[in-house]
């Protein structure tokens, strides 16, 4: 095996991702992705816990960068805020547009890779109403804020990674963001 080629962890989420639309999800098997990538099983173990966490490498990523902007952030409320720093917190996700717009269809196509991913989400949403209560956000205010903007990013960031000619992942992101304060009359 060419244990010795760079980025092991890229290739391996890559060859996970080509046999999931290939094949599905339930068929395919750690051995399957470990051979595609050209490593062994050890090597993938050594950088996923399973082969449903392959597709949510920046899931990490992600929310510090989220909490980072919400920690730096000036004023404004809740929701503008955590807003913002879902923008400023995925701005590392742009380069990523192809890989992306494969992944939401493996994942929208899965049921157990849709669940991972709602529960995700619900980690983020999470992390970002503790950040905004630690900003003086009363609790409840601090979790339907928080909740409120997860689903705008959700939505735009799906848009964005639907390769429908979309623009960047920010915009998408500030339209869905806009579009749930028209809809919640903020």
């Amino acid at each position: 095996m060419a244990r010795w080629e760079p980025d092991a962890r890229a290739r391996l989420a890559n060859a996970a991702l080509d046999l999931y639309l290939e094949r599905g999800f339930e068929p395919t098997t750690v051995t399957d992705i470990a051979q595609r990538a050209g490593v062994t099983e050890r090597t993938f173990f050594r950088h996923f816990a399973d082969k449903r966490e392959v597709l949510f490498d920046g899931t990490n990523a992600l929310q510090e960068g989220v909490l980072e902007a919400i920690a730096s952030a000036t004023e404004g409320t809740a929701f503008d805020i955590a807003g913002s720093a879902l923008v400023l917190g995925s701005a590392f996700l742009e380069e990523r547009g192809e890989f992306a717009g494969r992944r939401t269809r493996a994942i929208l196509a899965n049921p157990e890779l849709h669940e991972r991913e709602l529960l995700k989400l619900a980690r983020l949403s999470s992390a970002i109403a503790g950040a905004l209560q630690a900003r003086g956000t009363p609790a409840m205010s601090a979790r339907l804020a928080a909740e409120a903007a997860v689903a705008a990013f959700s939505a735009g960031f799906e848009r964005w990674s639907s390769g429908v000619k979309s623009p960047a992942l920010a915009e998408c992101i500030e339209a869905a963001l806009a579009e749930m304060r028209e809809i919640v009359g903020g």
